[in-house]
């Protein structure tokens, strides 16, 4: 009886969206779930034909290099009336290629390769992806928008790293890319079936003509959107490292083990990496709406406290021989950080520019992902290597977090109350 009672009230939960917001986050959860087990599950599909630490880490790092130059390429192309449907399709088609590379991948050139490829998919969906929510919320509040989709996101992601982690435990990890092959298939049926007039391109040189658009409301002359941006932007490169970390680092952390923890099977780090993203799935909806409410300069403190205390119990973890207890407990507060972190940013960055400029403020937002991406792995593959645990990675970024804290008072956003519906 209380099934019957829930279904009708998802129903009316799902139904208070707009359509077209519930187009992307459909669009998202294809996307996600294939994403989910591409990247989580990357570094374990490589590490079983012997590739190191620092291989692995230097293949991410060449595709979140080559994604920033398609993310700012796809941002400029936004801003001059690409429709982000079109940017999403091109997106697809070029990751049904990734997988093929890496599906097919036997050693580290072919590795690179695949990796590439994927960088520029990447690029390619995240700035068109991002702008296509406030532009279907219409009259409907965009920061809760941002938390729709998000929740989309995280479920997606950890339905695709779930599947990862079965496809791991009967030895096929390379399904994960035939996955992503099939939630692209799926996401480009949906968009042909779903095509609908873009009207960004219409209203960005209807608000050019505006009140909407001039020095006085945002001081585009001046680039004054730029240094408002700057905040934001640095704290995002240090979440979006953390995020990278968890994908990249953590994995290899676990199946190689600590000073004291012993390591664990590929599917059983996994199944860790799962648990969280089932945990961002509980916390993404309820905290997103929660901090709409509240004012940004909250959200992110709250946030960077939460990867601080988390981080700290990943660097603990690595002394104790049940240290993985300490592993489990410290997905917890990373859920509750990034469930935090994610609709609060991107709906910060989409704020504060004029609107013909949030294609590029997107993509510098989503050039923190892919400079993170770059760097993180490296690095922390260096030090795996070195070290032999990732003690030193997680002590530095809890650190790192507790520094920035006082950032994020500089943060300053406008509200744009969804004044264009595209």
């Amino acid at each position: 009886m209380s099934v019957l009672n829930t279904t009708p009230n998802f129903y009316f939960w799902w139904n208070q969206f707009p359509s077209p917001l519930r187009i992307i986050a459909k669009i998202r959860l294809l996307a996600s779930i294939g994403a989910g087990g591409v990247i989580y599950l990357t570094p374990l599909v490589f590490n079983q034909i012997a590739l190191s630490a620092t291989q692995i880490g230097s293949g991410l790092a060449i595709a979140a290099f080559v994604g920033t130059l398609s993310r700012l390429i796809t941002g400029g192309l936004l801003d001059r009336g690409v429709y982000s449907s079109l940017t999403i399709k091109w997106a697809a088609i070029v990751a049904i290629a990734s997988d093929f590379f890496l599906f097919n991948a036997q050693n580290f050139n072919a590795f690179v390769v695949g990796q590439i490829v994927l960088g520029i998919a990447a690029g390619i969906y995240w700035p068109g992806v991002e702008l296509a929510v406030p532009a279907s919320c219409g009259k409907f509040p965009s920061s809760k928008g941002f938390a729709l989709v998000r929740s989309a996101d995280a479920l997606g992601t950890s339905i695709g790293a779930l599947l990862g982690s079965l496809a791991a435990l009967i030895s096929a990890i390379r399904m994960v890319y035939l996955l992503d092959t099939c939630c692209m298939i799926l996401l480009l049926l949906l968009l042909t079936k779903n095509s609908q007039k873009d009207k960004r391109a219409e209203a960005i040189k209807e608000l050019e003509q505006s009140q909407l658009i001039n020095k006085e409301n945002f001081a585009d002359k001046e680039g004054k959107w730029l240094h408002q941006l700057f905040p934001i932007l640095v704290l995002s490169l240090l979440a979006t490292a953390i995020f990278t970390l968890l994908q990249s680092a953590l994995p290899l952390d676990l199946v190689k083990g600590g000073i004291s923890r012993p390591p664990v099977s590929e599917a059983q780090s996994g199944a860790i990496l799962a648990l969280q993203l089932c945990l961002l799935v509980l916390f993404q909806w309820p905290i997103g709406r929660w901090l709409s409410e509240k004012s940004k300069k909250f959200s992110l403190r709250i946030s960077f406290s939460c990867f601080a205390f988390g981080c700290l119990l990943l660097g603990l973890s690595a002394i104790f021989t049940k240290g993985i207890i300490l592993v489990l407990i410290s997905q917890l507060p990373l859920a509750f950080a990034l469930a935090a972190f994610l609709p609060t940013a991107t709906e910060a960055v989409i704020q504060t520019p004029p609107i013909d400029h949030r294609g590029i403020a997107m993509a510098l937002f989503s050039q923190c992902f892919a400079i993170s991406a770059l760097i993180a792995p490296i690095l922390s593959g260096l030090i795996i290597d070195m070290q032999g645990n990732g003690i030193l990675v997680w002590l530095t970024m809890s650190i790192a977090c507790l520094i920035m804290l006082p950032l994020t008072k500089k943060v300053k956003t406008k509200s744009i109350n969804n004044y264009f519906e595209a």
